[in-house]
């Protein structure tokens, strides 16, 4: 089975939208746009690599909008150098290319271009021109008509080995990949687009979009977003000589939980809580405490891990509550650390984050101080 990868380009400045701000940041129904773009291929299921190409100064913004498992890459002057930043990455058979401000692209767009590349080597979208064009540079004018003319979109997608030896071969400047395709190999396979498949660029589109981010440009209304809610739980022995993490976060103490990895077991009830909502079984199922290659593992990198195979599913999370069954050590100052940082991991806002602690008023296995125990809960939302 071929691998794709998918390269989004959202390092313009995007000038002419008239925002205060790079475009890809402007919200549409609930979602900023370069989210709305990512989770439209993320929802197509065929998509194996996830690279975005974003100005350098807003790299750690867009990184903070989509999951771990997404390489930025550092954008350049111009669309051109974008793509070919990214495409060093590009490790798929095939590679798509598309605009992080064309946020209403469909699965059926998505999988035409795949099927085009793999069968003619490149597929790029378009649509006929309903309207007669005409070039003017100020001084000349010439009728093109619209018979045989094409208005080209995003996505465009071709083998990898060839887009890269396209783009390594061109010295000038385009502003469409296919363009770059067709010089290096005089050929180009067109497929059907989409009209709704628009590049939000002038202010109108984005005003259009405010006023419309219902049914007819989400899809779904947000009362009909579907919700999955799972439930997780988790508990570990408190030893010497072990370090304590909760939430990875180093927590000083004279003791540490024992465990295959680095027993984060608040991190642990949170992935179990996130898997149980999309009956994905548990932790443990995925990452079994017999398989050495998790021995002393970072929690936090497994919960992405998880997040990312959700991600593959159609779900995000949407909150996440969990109480720490604690008696030492006390966890008041640390909890809005620990928040801060599972609401990074799991790209929510840190509101939507619920940490409490309490004891067990010395009963039972928590209350003797033997161990910890973390129950938590989970909300995620359909894509």
């Amino acid at each position: 089975m071929k691998k794709i990868t998918a390269i989004i380009v959202a390092a313009g400045n995007g000038a002419r939208s008239g925002l205060k701000q790079n475009k890809i940041f402007a919200e549409i129904g609930g979602q900023t746009c370069i989210e709305k773009t990512f989770y439209a291929f993320v929802n197509s299921g065929v998509i194996n690599q996830y690279i975005v190409a974003a100005k350098k100064e807003e790299i750690q913004r867009v990184r903070d909008l989509l999951p771990d498992f997404v390489q930025i890459v550092q954008g350049g002057n111009t669309r051109s150098q974008s793509v070919k930043n990214a495409l060093e990455k590009a490790e798929g058979d095939i590679t798509l290319i598309h605009d992080g401000a064309r946020p209403f692209v469909s699965e059926r767009l998505i999988k035409d271009c795949v099927s085009g590349a793999e069968t003619h080597g490149s597929a790029v979208a378009a649509i006929p021109s309903a309207d007669t064009v005409a070039f003017s540079d100020g001084q000349t004018c010439r009728y093109l008509g619209k018979e045989n003319l094409l208005r080209v979109q995003t996505p465009q997608a071709f083998i990898t080995a060839e887009i890269k030896d396209a783009y390594a071969a061109c010295d000038k400047n385009f502003s469409d990949d296919g363009q770059i395709y067709f010089e290096r190999y005089k050929k180009l396979n067109f497929v059907a687009g989409d009209a709704a498949n628009i590049k939000l660029t002038y202010p109108e589109d984005f005003s259009a979009c405010a006023n419309n981010c219902n049914e007819k440009t989400t899809g779904v209304s947000e009362t009909a977003t579907e919700r999955r809610f799972g439930t997780g739980f988790d508990c570990h022995r408190l030893v010497k000589d072990r370090k304590l993490v909760l939430g990875g976060v180093l927590i000083p103490h004279d003791k540490g939980l024992l465990g295959h990895s680095d027993a984060d077991v608040l991190t642990h009830a949170v992935a179990d809580a996130v898997l149980s909502a999309c009956a994905m079984r548990d932790i443990g199922f995925w990452f079994p405490d017999n398989d050495e290659k998790y021995k002393d593992a970072d929690s936090m990198k497994l919960l992405a891990e998880i997040l990312r195979t959700v991600a593959e599913k159609g779900f995000k999370p949407e909150s996440v509550s969990a109480v720490i069954m604690a008696e030492k050590p006390k966890l008041t100052k640390a909890i809005p650390v620990i928040t801060e940082n599972l609401a990074n991991a799991l790209g929510i806002a840190p509101d939507k984050v619920g940490i409490s602690a309490t004891t067990l008023e010395g009963l039972g296995f928590v209350g003797r101080e033997e161990g910890i125990c973390v129950h938590a809960n989970a909300v995620l939302k359909k894509i």
